[in-house]
């Protein structure tokens, strides 16, 4: 059997059209508590950039995992280290650091334990129940940030 290529993403109109929809509903709270509004500052224009995205909550900390690899959001915050997370009347600014292969290998690995695996899964190259080694070769394709400040405060 031969292993198949990892699915690549694309921002397509569909995408962009979903995003928008979901945006709505998390911007009112109407959501799954793990979904927030990530804003980022684009690191040419300087425009706010506002994409959905979920959460990891864990006992280990909060993190932001980019399934779809190197986007657009990840080049931004890597350069500013901060953004906003936004869910309902609620706003988070937080402060992130980007962890290493080894760090974030176990952060993946229970990202796609929950069930949004059935969305992300095609985007990784293991199965949710792969060892934790195999998810560091993983990480260099799945930028993963811990949470390490955040303030939040009520709109």
């Amino acid at each position: 059997m031969v292993n198949e290529p990892t699915k690549r993403f694309e921002m397509t109109k569909l995408r962009r059209t979903a995003n928008a929809f979901v945006s709505g509903f998390v911007k009112y709270g109407a959501c799954p508590p793990e979904l927030h509004l990530l804003t980022t500052r684009g690191r040419t224009s300087g425009f706010l950039r506002t994409i959905p995205l979920s959460v990891l909550d864990s006992e280990s900390g909060r993190y932001l995992v980019s399934p779809y690899g190197e986007v657009n959001w990840v080049r931004n915050i890597r350069k500013d280290g901060f953004a906003t997370l936004r869910q309902g009347g609620w706003i988070e600014l937080v402060s992130v650091r980007e962890l290493s292969s080894a760090e974030a290998a176990p952060v993946l690995k229970e990202y796609l334990e929950h069930p949004r695996a059935a969305v992300v899964g095609p985007y990784f190259d293991v199965p949710p129940e792969a060892p934790e080694e195999a998810f560091e070769a993983e990480a260099d394709r799945h930028p993963v940030f811990q949470i390490v400040r955040s303030t939040t405060i009520r709109l």
